[in-house]
């Protein structure tokens, strides 16, 4: 695997490194070695699917507060979608701030969300799936989210034209979330 950090520290993309032949390529998606080496959580609890139908679905901006924080490693299985992580950690130099990109099933690129960390896609197409491995229990007393379109974050998604779950729309600014 190929680690690259993000402008946000503790983020991390991280792209395959293929053995090709004719027949195609072979790569390991996640290796507790290699992540261990690179600082990064290397123990999963949980694995989440979400799938979406439409082109245009946005879903976070999530996450899950002390002490039941939790690191992802998010994929994009079928589909494409535009991938968001925020800096919601308070002391950080970076707080507030975001970075985004294009993950799918062709670039099979994964990104790597820490804990401290909001995070959120848009679906580039219609029929995508993410596939999530999660370092902590999914606990529904410490779930939080913050709203994708909070001015203070200024995110640019790539499509205004948005379908939204009732809850995600009803999320607070950051500066009301409690953070």
């Amino acid at each position: 695997m190929k680690f690259a950090e993000t402008p946000l520290k503790g983020a991390y993309l991280v792209d395959l490194d293929r053995l090709e032949d004719e027949r195609g390529f072979f790569a390991r998606s996640f290796c507790e070695k290699e992540f261990s080496a690179q600082g990064l959580a290397s123990r999963f609890v949980q694995c989440n699917v979400s799938y979406s139908r439409r082109k245009g679905t946005l879903r976070g901006l999530h996450y899950q507060e002390e002490p039941r924080a939790e690191d992802k490693l998010v994929r994009c299985t079928m589909g494409a979608v535009y991938d968001v992580v925020v800096d919601i950690r308070q002391t950080s130099p970076t707080y507030l701030k975001w970075f985004g990109t294009e993950i799918s099933a062709e670039n099979r690129r994964a990104v790597f969300v820490p804990r401290g960390f909001a995070h959120g896609f848009q679906t580039l197409v219609d029929d995508s799936e993410v596939l999530y491995q999660m370092s902590e229990f999914f606990h529904p007393g410490s779930a939080r989210g913050i709203r994708w379109d909070d001015p203070s974050l200024r995110i640019t998604w790539p499509m205004r034209e948005t379908i939204l779950s009732e809850k995600d729309r009803s999320y607070p600014f950051i500066e009301k979330a409690g953070r």
